[in-house]
């Protein structure tokens, strides 16, 4: 017998390359607020707790209370309406959920990307092949903390016993800890293999074809 049964995958980094539009949202909303660009490398190290997180450090340490809620003001709008300009799957990733689909698999995405987007990017580009999706809302903390992971597998009726996380940061590797859960780490997305490494990872997939053998043992 496999595993696993369910499957619960991070969005932004594992399932969708997300990093172009994030970073356009974010270099908007510094300019509008007369703050420098960031680059692309720079908003890649951001990513991985959310977008108060991103916008705290792609503004500095010496930016006020005041000017980071100014700079969510402008941020969640202007990603809300942009987040699939220029966002697509990863290579493989569309294949690897309809084949674990079809093989009974249950699987969720569970993200820090705001609720609204989590759902609407899901439904895009995965439309049914997700049986549940999910993001931060005030109700639900961020990761690392454990409730998304625990909303998704009651929302799906699931065995945490047979349950796994798969991600690339190693917010992903906390948060499937602090679940209870086994991680399989990708190293695809915003963090390389070494820092996952660093990061405690036990199980690291270079693509989707590693990723499914590592998910069908």
């Amino acid at each position: 017998m496999r595993r696993f049964d369910t499957v619960l995958f991070d969005l932004d980094g594992t399932l969708l390359d997300t990093l172009d539009d994030l970073l356009d949202a974010a270099n908007h909303t510094l300019r509008e607020l007369g703050y420098p660009e960031r680059t692309r490398a720079e908003i890649r190290s951001f990513l991985g707790n959310g977008a108060e997180t991103q916008l705290r450090r792609a503004l500095g340490a010496g930016a006020s209370e005041e000017t980071v809620q100014k700079a969510l003001a402008l941020y969640k709008p202007y990603y809300a309406a942009h987040c699939q300009i220029k966002t697509k799957p990863y290579a493989g990733v569309v294949e690897l959920m309809a084949a674990l689909k079809a093989e009974g698999f249950r699987l969720a995405v569970v993200s820090n990307k705001l609720d609204d987007a989590v759902k609407l990017l899901v439904a895009q580009h995965f439309g049914a092949l997700a049986d549940a999706a999910m993001g931060e809302t005030a109700q639900r903390r961020r990761k690392p903390a454990p409730d998304m992971v625990n909303d998704a597998l009651a929302a799906l009726g699931a065995d945490k016993s047979r349950a796994v996380y798969v991600g690339d940061s190693e917010v992903d590797v906390e948060t499937a800890r602090n679940a209870g859960i086994p991680c399989i780490s990708v190293c695809w997305g915003f963090r390389d293999r070494e820092q996952l490494v660093e990061a405690g990872a036990a199980e690291i997939a270079a693509d989707a074809g590693e990723l499914k053998a590592l998910l069908e043992k």
